[in-house]
């Protein structure tokens, strides 16, 4: 099954005892979202699939803490997720939650059958027991010193640091995570779940995507990290893990296997189930037929992820659902990493988070902008970092002064120059254009280059690469700005109209297709654009799918020339310094002295350069700049090529970012240039000035970038 006829979409289930911070929004909520909402503009058949995750001892000794019932506990954080994912338009066709009844028979229905087909290994062993708590310990309540690396907090299922499958036995100088006291060891019974059996068929399954000898899917499409992390546990021998618990909180085991009172199914095979069970409950209430979702070899499933749970979604649930023999196994699992925090991993115990229920309240009218910078840092195969100042820079440059700006160019000029009607086009209009050299004409070659830049952005997210997509999508952005600063059409319908009514259709073309291209990163901002253009709300229902037939064809318009355009308004406002000073401010009230992470800023005074006088400062001509184009030198894994536009002229600038931007991170960036620096070829390409930078703390550049008042060609006294 490598072309599949429809999706299921599954993303974690948030475990019911605290609230969501921004790490588990950019680990894997958003990116499911986004992925959903592309799958349907392009009128794909999917199912998005969530819960919450409402078992296990944490939830047992929280709610003990806290002088409540488990029950009470899990009811406040459902309704917390619930209204934190509606805050930030994350749209489940169906959240559901585990400690529902429907949940419990589907559970024990699956632990039942494979019991009876004899799966399961009844043992007595000696689990580690927390006196104080009067619990037994699952595996992820115990922490250690690994044995492999001498890390000292490994968990008792796996070692996070080198990635050592482990029982908590193996684990030097144990602590329960709970009350922070030294486990002792009692024997107890329970049924455990021989992976080893399933180690040969699950390498196959992994490494080349073959299950049963057919070509289940294209492992080169899975992340590296995880097809590493899951080779990594085979490689170390899969082992027996248990299925079942020792708790008062949970599934209980079926009571048709003997020795079963008291005991709970391990919440670990409990919470996948829920996928199942959540799309039983949804098909239930619709009358549909929820097998063909999980039993029809056509469908693929697809979990969205984090790190810290790949060995369950790609080993252990898969080798149950094997096991079991009725469903269908993960057609791809893109899990992300970690995102941090200012400097620091983002820590619950410590408050050290952006809590997404209290940006919500504080910030309302910038749901959107979360979700646009989350989406631009995406941990997607490497842990990232989410600092204020980057959010304040992202709205304030790639969404005002790109996006922003763009839209409310087109929209303003329709208004200026054709009375707010969508103008007429020529097909035949010749219009001078540098960058329009071949026998196209004009119209046609800037919809065909359209159609490429968006089709690019369609790979990306096919290949669930959403921040390359989102870069893509900004680069259409500013090819947009290009389009109208190149044949300035409020110039251009003193001469030419008919060419003038082209080029202003064509930029609303151009705002169509990023309408509808940003609509799965920011659905708010999309119904704005929607409305300017005085269409219907985007529906999900293959409109993407109809656009690129229409582009790819130019036979027909996106747009009815004569149809009315809304007045302008601004899509996004800048963020100001004051509201995330604010933020810190609010962050840092709440952590102890003790408990800080380290300061951003160094104690230490600056070092500085010798002296200079006013004359050799005043030798040196700086000038504003707007990054044209810019694209990778061969051979050369620093430098980038850069077109920075001076106003009066445009310059070719080798720049040494490479590491710290994409060449399309940088379109259209105002940046400052040393203007008067002697030429100078580097890897055989002349450097015609040079882009100031700032280095930070860690050795990394930022741009020093001018206020965006500043015009090209202005002077940096």
């Amino acid at each position: 099954m490598v072309n599949p006829k429809r999706y299921l979409v599954t993303a974690a289930l948030p475990y019911a005892n605290g609230p969501l911070h921004i790490g588990h929004l950019a680990g894997c909520y958003l990116p499911a979202d986004i992925y959903v909402r592309f799958r349907r503009l392009e009128g794909e058949e999917v199912l998005f699939i969530c819960g919450s995750d409402e078992h296990g001892a944490a939830i047992t000794l929280r709610a003990m803490k806290e002088g409540i019932s488990p029950r009470t506990l899990v009811d406040r954080y459902h309704r917390l997720f619930q209204e934190t994912f509606s805050g930030v338009d994350i749209g489940f066709d169906y959240y559901f939650r585990t400690s529902h009844e429907l949940h419990h028979q589907v559970a024990r229905d699956f632990f039942l059958k494979l019991y009876k087909k004899g799966e399961f290994v009844e043992k007595h062993t000696e689990q580690f027991y927390d006196e104080k708590a009067g619990i037994f310990l699952a595996d992820r309540y115990i922490k250690g010193t690994c044995p492999e690396c001498g890390y000292p907090e490994a968990y008792g299922d796996q070692c996070e640091k080198c990635g050592t499958s482990l029982s908590p036995t193996e684990l030097i100088h144990p602590v329960s995570t709970l009350t922070g006291t030294t486990p002792v060891l009692k024997t107890t019974k329970h049924w455990f779940f021989p992976l080893q059996k399933h180690e040969s068929w699950l390498r196959k399954w992994i490494e080349d995507g073959v299950l049963e000898g057919q070509q289940h899917h294209w492992p080169e499409q899975w992340r590296t990290h995880v097809i590493g992390q899951c080779r990594s546990w085979l490689d170390g021998g899969l082992r027996e893990r248990a299925m079942t618990r020792d708790l008062d909180w949970g599934v209980e085991v079926p009571e048709e296997v003997p020795g079963s009172a008291g005991k709970k199914l391990y919440v670990w095979m409990d919470a996948p189930i829920g996928y199942i069970s959540a799309t039983q409950k949804w098909a239930e209430e619709r009358g549909a037929d929820w097998k063909k979702w999980w039993q029809d070899e056509e469908t693929a499933l697809i979990h969205f992820i984090g790190k810290d749970n790949i060995v369950f979604h790609c080993i252990i649930f898969p080798a149950l659902l094997h096991a079991h023999g009725d469903y269908i196994l993960p057609y791809n699992v893109p899990a992300n990493q970690f995102l941090n925090f200012e400097g620091d991993k983002i820590s619950t115990s410590r408050g050290w988070a952006v809590w997404v229920h209290e940006f919500i309240q504080e910030m309302p009218d910038r749901i959107d902008e979360l979700r646009f910078y989350l989406s631009k840092i995406m941990p997607e195969h490497k842990d990232s970092e989410f600092q204020w100042s980057g959010f304040m820079e992202a709205v304030n440059s790639d969404l005002v002064n790109n996006l922003g700006n763009f839209i409310h160019r087109v929209i303003h000029l329709t208004h200026r120059l054709f009375e707010g009607k969508v103008p007429p086009y020529d097909e035949e209009v010749a219009i001078t254009a540098s960058r329009n050299p071949d026998e196209l004409s004009f119209w046609d070659s800037e919809v065909l280059d359209l159609f490429d830049l968006a089709d690019e952005v369609r790979q990306q997210i096919h290949a669930f690469e959403f921040r390359k997509a989102l870069q893509g999508i900004l680069e259409i952005a500013a090819r947009g700005n290009q389009l109208l600063q190149f044949n300035a059409p409020w110039e251009l319908i003193k001469k030419n109209r008919v060419a003038a009514e082209t080029v202003v259709h064509l930029g609303l073309i151009y705002v169509d297709v990023l309408g509808l291209l940003v609509h799965p990163y920011m659905p708010r901002t999309a119904a704005k654009i929607r409305a300017l253009l005085n269409k219907e709300a985007i529906r999900e229902a293959g409109e993407l799918k109809e656009a690129f037939e229409i582009l790819a064809s130019l036979e027909r318009s996106l747009l009815v020339p004569g149809s009315t355009v809304h007045p302008p308004e601004r899509l996004f406002r800048k963020v100001e310094e004051a509201e995330i000073q604010s933020q810190r401010e609010k962050l840092h009230r709440l952590l102890s002295k003790a408990d800080k992470p380290k300061e951003a800023k160094s104690s230490k005074p600056v070092e500085t350069m010798p002296t200079i006088e006013f004359e050799d400062f005043s030798r040196m001509d700086l000038r504003v700049g707007t990054v044209l184009r810019a694209e990778r030198i061969k051979g050369a894994d620093k430098l980038l090529r850069l077109e920075v536009d001076l106003g009066s002229e445009q310059r070719q600038i080798v720049a040494g970012v490479a590491q710290q931007y994409s060449p399309e991170e940088l379109v259209g960036k105002k940046v400052v240039v040393v203007a008067n620096l002697k030429p100078k070829k580097l890897r055989g390409v002349e450097s015609q000035g040079m882009v100031l930078m700032a280095e930070d703390r860690g050795g990394r550049l930022h741009l020093v970038a001018p206020p965006d008042e500043c015009e090209d060609g202005a002077k940096v006294r």
